[in-house]
């Protein structure tokens, strides 16, 4: 690797006709995308925005989001990805936090209108100054056709922060972990070897851009020269088909995405050799050995906002259930990694004994620049001698690593993880909630369950009209099971006052969901 030229430019260099991405029938070429690229430094320029400035990407998957990417690092402008599932509130915190001086966004998506929101929240962001709409008919952003494209310009530089990701935050809204340039080129021109790609490969793209793991799917894709194949709403056997038909030959995601497929019915897949997996609902050992059947080579992986997706990889050499696990070898040399005591005075301490679980901690160019706008949020992350604090329970084996479990509490719904925080912050909101627990309880094969228990601010308190409010305020998978009303939350009186008894709230919801699971059946 030649890393005195790499930059994000360079995973795109060669192989021309090849292409880059793919929608439906419409497919855009390595050049293309370039060109493309080239006519978005020039209409951000004209938007003002300059090194160091923010501009909010609101869009699905497609060749207009890596289009912007890549004229982002040319001009040295950080990406602000925004989730396509976030409602107002979420995306005018994301504004709000970054700075964001524009937001780009489709007219329409999935039946939304999202040009209408977004002109909304032009009035009530201080920062936001520009607002572009990418037309529903239109895949890449024209801005002004009459402006020829322009070579890059090379202001930006491998240190400026180039894209961050949404991650679980404690004061209820979503923090946000940035990383530079060179990191975010570095890393996927490393994960494109590690993926085994060959020029002409195929990508099922189904994962979202706006994550660190569709992020840096799609891009160590480009770095191998393979193609991106967007699939824009993810439905288990379109996934089979579209495998099939366009001899698609890696797919990465989740256990609770590959089960589903797998089974699926009257399929080959005999284009598909690689497949990544994260463990979001205890799959994976069922997912390896299904892909196996197939000649499907699976391993599982770890991976985080702040620490980069597809960090590590276990060796092919590893056997079928060593591969099912997530965690593995660091795909970077020079990422180090350790496993620490939790002690209870915080300090921790380096385990001695080889095996023994206790907190992930990372160092390498993979660990985030910080968290956006959050200095104190970065400070508590890192730990005094330089390493990050995963919050993640795993134990060391040789050179790989085990992850166990979240260490805290966060949830992970529908394959992503959340705060609890974000969803109490919510509830709190409404009138007549005056205090706020979610918990989660874990339901085999498909991740966790988000039961909150609320304190009632007033006599009226109704569940159903608390419900809808949370569906009008948040994403969907983020919307709890039930929402209980209870008389006073559980706790225990400790040296450092009371502390409420999550453990207990959890047997609680835990008897809940057996009950209206029963009464379902």
């Amino acid at each position: 690797m030649n890393e005195e030229h790499l930059n994000l430019w360079s995973l795109l260099a060669g192989h021309d006709d090849r292409p880059a991405v793919t929608v439906s029938a419409q497919s855009w070429s390595r050049a293309q995308l370039r060109t493309a690229a080239c006519r978005a430094v020039t209409g951000l320029r004209a938007l003002g925005l300059a090194r160091g400035d923010a501009v909010a990407v609101w869009l699905p998957n497609g060749p207009a989001w890596l289009q912007l990417l890549f004229a982002a690092a040319d001009l040295g402008v950080l990406i602000v990805p925004v989730s396509t599932r976030y409602k107002m509130p979420e995306v005018r915190h994301v504004l709000e936090v970054s700075g964001a001086r524009a937001l780009i966004c489709p007219d329409v998506f999935l039946g939304q209108d999202y040009a209408a929101m977004a002109a909304e929240l032009a009035e009530q962001v201080a920062s936001l100054a520009s607002v572009v709409v990418l037309p529903q008919a239109e895949t890449t952003l024209a801005f002004a056709a009459a402006v020829p494209a322009a070579g890059p310009s090379g202001a930006g530089q491998p240190a400026d922060l180039l894209c961050c990701f949404s991650t679980s935050g404690t004061t209820g809204f979503p923090k946000l972990a940035a990383h530079d340039h060179a990191s975010i080129a570095r890393h996927a021109s490393l994960v494109g070897p590690a993926m085994h790609y060959q020029p002409g490969d195929r990508l099922l793209a189904v994962l979202p851009f706006y994550g660190v793991f569709g992020f840096m799917a799609a891009l160590a894709a480009l770095a191998g020269a393979a193609a991106c194949d967007v699939m824009a709403v993810y439905d288990a056997e379109d996934a089979a088909v579209m495998i099939d038909t366009r001899g698609i030959t890696h797919v990465i995601g989740s256990d609770s995405m590959f089960d589903p497929i797998l089974r699926c019915e009257g399929h080959r897949f005999a284009s598909w050799r690689r497949l990544v997996q994260a463990d979001f609902v205890g799959l994976t050992k069922e997912v390896t050995q299904r892909a196996a059947a197939f000649g499907i080579s699976a391993t599982g992986t770890y991976g985080s906002s702040e620490a980069f997706a597809l960090c590590s990889f276990w060796p092919d050499a590893a056997t079928t259930e060593e591969r099912s696990r997530a965690g593995g070898v660091p795909v970077d040399p020079t990422m180090s990694f350790r496993i620490v005591d939790d002690q209870a005075d915080g300090s921790g301490a380096a385990l001695a004994v080889a095996g023994q679980a206790g907190e992930l901690q990372l160092r390498g160019s993979n660990v985030l620049a910080c968290y956006l706008n959050n200095a104190p949020a970065t400070a508590a992350a890192m730990t005094a001698d330089g390493w990050f604090r995963t919050g993640d329970l795993a134990r060391a084996e040789g050179s790989a690593f085990v992850y166990l479990s979240r260490m805290g509490d966060s949830l992970r719904l529908r394959g992503y993880l959340v705060n609890p925080a974000e969803i109490e912050t919510v509830l709190m909101q409404h009138p007549a909630v005056a205090g706020a627990q979610v918990v989660g309880v874990r339901q085999p094969g498909s991740g966790d369950l988000a039961v909150a228990y609320v304190l009632a601010a007033s006599e009226d308190f109704d569940e159903a009209d608390v419900a809808a409010y949370c569906k009008s305020a948040m994403a969907a998978f983020k919307q709890p099971f039930r929402i209980v009303r209870i008389d006073e939350f559980p706790s225990m009186n400790g040296p450092n006052g009371n502390k409420i008894q999550k453990r207990v709230l959890r047997e609680m919801a835990a008897q809940l969901v057996a009950t209206s699971m029963t009464e379902k059946d």
